[in-house]
C-alpha cells in the first residue's frame, strides 16, 4: 500500500471513530431507555402529588384611573385656582403609592391581618388526599378558621414587640381556652377579653371560639413589616398599556372570597388617601383664612372707630381737587400692596423666597411702596388736619376691602372642599370568579415527566461516562494489545430459555444450532485449531486450552462447553475441566454432578496419585490412577472432569506437583483439553493454570464488563509471566442499539 492510500485510509478511520462516538452516545440513551422511562414515571408522579398538595390559588383583579390633575378649583374662576397649585400624577408613581404601608396598613388593621392561624394536624398525606385545604379567612369582626372538629374564631389578638412572629398555641379546656407558646400558659375565658402578662410582655386576646376535643389550633401575631410584605408579594400593581392612566391591581391567594375582600379594601384606601391629597391645598388655604379674617376683621373695626372719632372731633373736611385725586389713587396703589401681601402670605406657605412667584410678587410690591412713598411726601405738605383725614380715612378703606376680599374667598373655598374629588376614580371594583389559575395539572405534570426524562437520560449518560463498558471490538485491541478472536452473539432463543432458572443448562448445538451464535463458537474453533496447528510441540500431545475472564458472570463456562462440543465434531477426544474449584458450575452444562472431580483428586495422598514415568510406560496405570474422576458426558468424544469438593486451599493444590502431572498425564489421552477457570480479579488460580496452557483465551461480556478491569486482568496475567492469546466477546447483542456488531443479520442455514 502507498503512503498516500495510507493516509487516506487513516482519515477515514478517523472519521468512522468520530461517528461511531457520536452514535455511541445515542445508543447509550437508548439501551438504558428502561430507567429513562422509569424516571419519567417517577415525575409524573410527582407532578400528580404536587399537583394535589398545592392549594388551588384564585385570582382578583381591580382597575384604578389617575386623571392628569383636579378639576374641582379651575371650574370656579381662574382667581380662585390661582390660590391653589395644581399636581400632576403618574400613574407609575400611583403603582409604587399603592404598595406602601400607608395604604396598606389601614387594611391590615381593618381586617386583622397581622393574626395567622394554622391547623397543626393537618400533614402532607392530608394535602395530597384532599384537593384543597380550608385556610384562614379575615374579617373587620376577626379571623376564623376551620378545622375537621370545629372553627376557631378570635377577634382580638395584641401582643408586645418580644412575642411578634412567635408561635402560640389555643386549645379549649373545661372552663375556656388555654393559650400557650411552650414557656408561658394562660388560661380564659371564651368570648370574654383577657389580658395577660407573660415573661416577654403583655398579651391581650379575645377567643369566640375554638374546636371540642382539646383540638389545637396555631395563632402567630405578624409584624406589621412580615405582613405588608406578604400582601406585596401576592399583589401586582401595574399600567394597563403605556401612559394611558389605567392601574390595575391584582392579587393572587387560596381563598377567592378573601383575596377579593383585601384587593377592595387596597382599592378603598388608596381612593380614600387620594381624596385627601387633592383636598389636601384647599383645606390648608382654609385654615390659613380662618386664622387671618378675625384679625382683619379687628383692624377694620379699629380703623373705622378711630376715623369717626376724629369727625366727631373736626367735623366734615372739603378735600381739594388734587387732594381727592392724590387720595384715590394712594387707595388704589394700598388695595394693591394688600392684595399682593395676601397672595404673598399664600405662596409662602408653599415656596421658599427664591420662588419666582414670589420675586416677582416682591417686585411689584417694590414699585408700589415707591409710588405711594411720592403720594405720602405730596400730601405732606397738605395741612395737618386735612393730611390725618385722609389717613384715617384711607386706612378705613383700606380694611374693609381687605376684609372684604378675604372673607369672599373664604365662602367660596368652602364651597369648592364640599364638591372637590380626587384625581384617582374607581372603574372596576373585584369581583370572585372562583377560577382557579393554579396549580395547571396537565401542565404541571408534562414539565414533570420531561424532567424526569432528562434527569433519567443525564444518568444514563453519566453512568455511561463513570462505567466504561466493553463495546467496541477495534477499542479494545487497542487498550489492551490483544487481538479479539472471536464476537460472540447472543442466542435469543438460549436467552428466554435461561430466564427460567428451574430449567436445565443447556448447549447451542441442542437448541439454536443455526443461530448465529453457534456459527460464532464454530468459526472460534477453526481458528484456535489452525493456531494450535503453528506452535511446535516438544511431543505429539493434547492441545491445552485456558478459558478465563476478568470479573464473574461473563459467560466462561458457556463458551467453554460449547467450544469442546464444536472440537468433538470434528472426531477428537476431548476433555472439559472444571478448573474453578470454588464456585465452578460446568457440570450443570453436562446436566451431572459436581462430585468426584479435580478437587477431590489433587487432595488424595501422594501414595495414590500416579506417577508420572508410570503413565509414559502403560497405559492401564493411567486408568488406575485417574480414571475414577473422568466422567463421560453422554456426548460423543467428550469427557469432563468436575471442580469436586470445594477445598479450602485450591490455588495451593494447583501449585504442587500432582497438577502438573496430571495434566502431563491427560496429554497424551486427548486431543484437546480445555479447561474453565476462576475469574483473574477474584483469585489467581487462573495464573497458575496459564503455565500450563498452549492457548490462554480471556472472556469478556459485551455492554457488561469493565474495560479497566480487562485491561488490569491482562496486566496481571502478564506479570505472572502467562501470554493472553486472544480476547472473545461474549453475548454482543444486535440491532440498532449495537452498533458494534460486526456480524450479519441473519443466519445462513435452514432456520425451520
Amino acid at each position: 500500500m502507498n503512503t498516500d492510500s495510507k493516509n487516506a485510509s487513516s482519515a477515514a478511520s478517523k472519521d468512522d471513530n468520530d461517528e461511531i462516538d457520536l452514535m455511541a452516545l445515542l445508543f447509550a440513551i437508548l439501551r438504558g431507555w428502561k430507567i429513562i422511562v422509569f424516571f419519567a414515571v417517577v415525575g409524573l408522579i410527582i407532578g400528580v402529588l404536587y399537583s394535589r398538595y398545592v392549594n388551588p390559588t384564585y385570582k382578583s383583579d381591580a382597575l384604578i384611573q389617575v386623571e392628569e390633575k383636579s378639576q374641582g378649583i379651575a371650574a370656579l374662576g381662574s382667581d380662585i385656582s390661582e390660590l391653589i397649585g395644581s399636581e400632576v400624577s403618574k400613574a407609575q408613581t400611583e403603582a409604587e403609592l399603592i404598595r406602601s404601608r400607608m395604604i396598606l396598613e389601614p387594611v391590615v388593621n381593618t381586617l386583622h391581618l397581622r393574626i395567622r392561624l394554622s391547623d397543626p394536624n393537618i400533614g402532607a398525606l392530608d394535602r395530597i388526599k384532599s384537593s384543597s385545604i380550608d385556610t384562614q379567612v379575615n374579617i373587620p369582626e376577626g379571623v376564623s378558621l376551620k378545622t375537621k372538629d370545629g372553627e376557631a374564631q378570635i377577634s382580638q389578638f395584641n401582643v408586645s414587640q418580644k412575642y411578634l412572629n412567635r408561635s402560640f398555641t389555643l386549645t379549649r379546656s373545661a372552663t375556656g381556652f388555654v393559650l400557650s407558646n411552650g414557656f408561658d400558659e394562660f388560661k380564659g375565658q371564651i368570648g370574654t377579653a383577657h389580658q395577660f402578662r407573660g415573661t416577654d410582655g403583655e398579651i391581650q386576646v379575645t377567643v369566640n371560639d375554638l374546636p371540642v376535643d382539646g383540638y389545637p389550633v396555631n395563632i402567630i401575631k405578624q409584624s406589621l413589616q412580615t405582613t405588608t410584605d406578604q400582601i406585596n408579594s401576592a399583589l401586582s400593581v401595574v399600567e394597563k398599556g403605556k401612559q394611558t392612566g389605567i392601574i390595575q391591581l391584582s392579587m393572587t391567594g387560596s381563598n377567592q372570597q378573601q383575596t377579593s375582600l383585601i384587593l377592595k379594601q387596597i382599592v378603598l384606601s388608596y381612593i380614600n388617601q387620594n381624596q385627601s391629597r387633592g383636598s389636601e391645598e384647599t383645606t390648608k388655604t382654609i385654615s390659613f383664612m380662618e386664622t387671618q379674617i378675625p384679625t382683619l376683621k379687628k383692624r377694620l373695626e379699629d380703623s373705622e372707630a378711630i376715623f369717626n372719632e376724629f369727625r366727631k372731633k373736626y367735623g366734615t373736611i372739603d378735600v381739594s381737587k388734587e387732594a381727592e385725586l392724590l387720595l384715590g389713587e394712594n387707595s388704589q396703589i394700598d388695595s394693591q400692596l394688600n392684595e399682593l401681601k395676601l397672595k404673598k402670605a399664600d405662596l409662602t406657605t408653599y415656596y421658599t423666597e427664591e420662588h419666582p412667584l414670589v420675586v416677582q410678587i416682591n417686585e411689584q410690591l417694590a414699585v408700589l411702596n415707591s409710588r405711594k412713598q411720592e403720594i405720602d411726601n405730596t400730601i405732606a405738605g397738605l395741612p395737618e388736619i386735612q393730611r390725618e383725614f385722609l389717613k384715617l380715612s384711607a386706612d378705613t378703606e383700606i380694611n374693609r376691602e381687605i376684609y372684604l376680599t378675604l372673607l369672599k374667598n373664604y365662602e367660596q373655598l368652602k364651597i369648592v372642599k364640599a364638591g372637590q374629588i380626587g384625581y384617582a376614580r374607581i372603574i372596576d371594583l373585584p369581583v370572585s370568579t372562583f377560577r382557579a389559575i393554579a396549580p395547571k395539572k396537565l401542565q404541571i405534570m408534562i414539565l414533570a415527566m420531561l424532567l424526569g426524562t432528562m434527569l433519567g437520560a443525564a444518568l444514563v449518560l453519566l453512568k455511561n461516562l463513570l462505567k466504561n463498558v466493553v463495546k467496541d471490538p477495534e477499542r479494545l485491541e487497542t487498550k489492551t494489545g490483544i487481538p479479539v478472536i472471536a464476537t460472540i452473539p447472543r442466542s435469543p432463543l438460549l436467552s428466554r430459555l435461561s430466564k427460567n432458572k428451574k430449567s436445565p443448562h443447556r448447549m447451542l448445538a441442542h437448541v439454536d444450532h443455526d443461530s448465529l451464535s453457534y456459527e460464532a463458537i464454530k468459526s472460534l474453533r477453526t481458528n484456535l485449531v489452525f493456531s494450535l496447528a503453528t506452535k511446535s510441540l516438544t511431543k505429539q500431545s493434547g492441545k491445552i486450552i485456558l478459558v478465563t475472564g476478568e470479573s464473574p458472570g461473563v459467560g466462561k463456562s458457556f463458551i467453554t462447553a460449547n467450544l469442546s462440543e464444536v472440537f468433538a465434531q470434528l472426531n477428537k477426544k476431548v476433555l472439559v475441566i472444571d478448573g474453578d474449584m470454588r464456585m465452578g458450575e460446568m457440570h450443570k452444562m453436562f446436566n451431572m454432578s459436581q462430585n468426584n472431580g479435580l478437587a477431590d483428586y489433587l487432595s488424595q495422598d501422594n501414595s495414590r496419585l500416579l506417577p508420572v514415568d508410570s503413565v509414559q510406560k502403560d497405559n492401564e496405570l493411567f486408568n488406575i490412577g485417574i480414571s475414577d474422576f473422568i466422567h463421560p458426558t453422554g456426548m460423543d468424544h467428550i469427557d469432563f472432569i468436575p471442580r469436586g469438593k470445594h477445598p479450602h486451599n485450591p490455588a495451593s493444590l494447583l501449585m504442587n506437583d500432582n497438577f502438573g502431572q496430571l495434566i502431563a498425564a491427560l496429554k497424551s489421552q486427548y486431543d484437546y483439553i480445555i479447561i474453565d477457570s476462576p475469574p483473574v480479579l477474584a483469585a489467581s488460580d487462573a495464573m497458575v493454570l496459564g503455565h500450563y496452557a498452549d492457548k490462554v483465551l480471556m472472556v469478556t461480556r459485551y455492554d457488561d464488563s469493565i474495560e479497566g478491569q480487562l485491561v488490569y486482568a491482562i496486566k496481571q496475567m502478564n506479570k505472572s509471566n502467562v501470554q493472553v492469546d486472544g480476547i472473545i466477546l461474549n453475548d454482543v447483542q444486535q440491532g440498532l442499539m449495537s452498533k458494534y456488531s460486526y456480524h450479519y443479520s441473519y443466519a445462513y442455514g435452514n432456520k425451520s
